[in-house]
Parts: structure tokens; C-alpha cells; sequence
């Protein structure tokens, strides 16, 4: 059993997946005692419902196609207050991020961001990893902020989330995520943690060029279309 954080029982977690049956038994398992689950499943093939289900996860289905439009919907149905947004392919467990949930339960910052660690090379493939840190040094660079990754988790209070009126709906969510929270003059945090190769399957953006060619698409648009963020001194 993991050591649940001192801000457990206001802890939600929430995990977007497609096609994940094979990697959420062993990821819901070591999810920190007393954390809520909301799986979110967005269009799956496979078991992934029933698998959750099985755990003891409340599932929600979200007919929209998009990694954004499954973290919204799961984000309207959470209702603690601190939401901790994770990916359902296992390469995190939830086990590592209670520094992070530290952060926001303490008001150390608004939003806490973690860095990938790959344990091994073929937890994060060369062009993918390539790909994410250009786009992080730009955007470092453009927000005055000291940034590693482009928050594969994402924790924050529910409602101060929710109301930062992220729009994206595809793989650009979390970009336009610290886009608008920098705007908005949050502190911004991010933690380096482990990050394993995924169970089961091919991730939808590491797992291929042309995955990782479709991620950077959305997140050129995220920025085209966030110009005045970019622009916006923090209030």
C-alpha cells in the first residue's frame, strides 16, 4: 500500500483511456488510499470499462473523440477538491505523485506539472522525447517559467481548473492548460518522476512518428490560437 498524502480523502483522480484494459489493474491498484477514481472512457474497444469498473473505479463514458474531451468530461464529473488528471497506460503510477499533490493541498502552488524520467530508453522513444523537449524550452522560454515536460499530470483545486475555460479538445489540451493558468498568474510547479513503458498496446502519441506528428499539430494550433496568452503578463 502507498503512503496516502495528508489531503487523501480531497483527492480525485481522473484518467482519460482508450483501449487501457491491460494496463489499469496493476495502475488502479497502486492508486493512494482514500483518492477517488473517475475512469473516463473514451470510445474503447476493449474491457476497459469493465476492467475499471472492477477495481472499484466510477466510470463515464464520453462519446467526443480527443484526449481533451475525455479530461473535461471527467473534470465536470469530479467533485473533491483537488483533481490530479493522470494518463490510464500505466507509464505513471499514481504512487509517485504525492509530492505533488502536497503542493496544491499546501498552497505551495496552483498548479503542479510532472516531469517524465524515462526508466529505461524504451519508456520514451527518441523522437517523442525529442519532440516534447523543444516544445518545452520554446515554451519556457515565451513564459518566463522553468518548465522539463508539457504536464503529461496535471494537479490543481477542481474548481479553479475548471474555470480557466480550457477549450482544446484534442492532444493540445494540456499546453493551453499552462497557457491560460500562467496568464492568470498561478505558480506553477513540476516535479521530475519516473515514467515506465506502458502496458499493453501503443501509446496513441510516443508510441509512433506519426502519433507524435499529430500531438505537435494540436499543439501548434493551441498556440496559434492562444497568441494573447502568450503575450499577457501575468496578473
Amino acid at each position: 500500500m502507498h503512503r496516502a498524502p495528508a489531503a487523501a480523502d480531497l483527492v480525485e483522480l481522473v484518467i482519460p483511456c482508450l483501449n487501457e484494459e491491460a494496463a489499469l489493474p496493476e495502475l488502479l491498484a497502486g492508486v493512494p488510499s482514500g483518492w477517488a477514481v473517475i475512469v473516463v472512457d473514451n470510445g474503447s474497444r476493449d474491457r476497459t470499462a469493465e476492467v475499471a469498473e472492477a477495481a472499484g473505479a466510477t466510470v463515464i463514458r464520453e462519446d467526443r473523440a480527443g484526449y481533451g474531451a475525455a479530461v473535461d468530461r471527467g473534470l465536470r464529473a469530479a467533485n473533491r477538491d483537488i483533481v490530479v488528471v493522470l494518463d490510464g497506460d500505466g507509464s505513471i503510477r499514481p504512487g509517485d505523485l504525492a509530492a505533488l499533490v502536497d503542493d496544491v493541498a499546501s498552497g505551495r502552488a496552483d498548479l503542479c506539472c510532472a516531469a517524465r524520467r524515462p526508466v529505461t530508453t524504451a519508456a520514451w522513444p527518441l523522437h517523442a522525447r525529442a519532440g516534447n523537449r523543444v516544445l518545452a524550452a520554446v515554451l519556457s522560454l515565451a513564459l518566463g517559467l522553468d518548465l522539463h515536460d508539457i504536464a503529461p499530470v496535471r494537479i490543481a483545486r477542481r474548481t479553479a481548473l475548471r474555470d480557466l475555460g480550457v477549450t482544446d479538445r484534442r492532444f493540445g489540451y494540456p499546453l493551453e492548460t499552462l497557457l491560460r493558468a500562467r496568464a492568470a498568474g498561478w505558480v506553477i510547479t513540476e516535479h521530475p518522476i519516473p515514467y515506465h513503458p506502458r502496458n499493453g498496446g501503443r501509446s496513441k502519441v510516443t508510441g509512433s512518428i506519426r502519433g507524435t506528428l499529430r500531438a505537435l499539430r494540436d499543439f501548434a494550433g493551441v498556440l496559434m490560437a492562444n497568441r494573447d496568452l502568450l503575450r499577457r503578463r501575468p496578473r
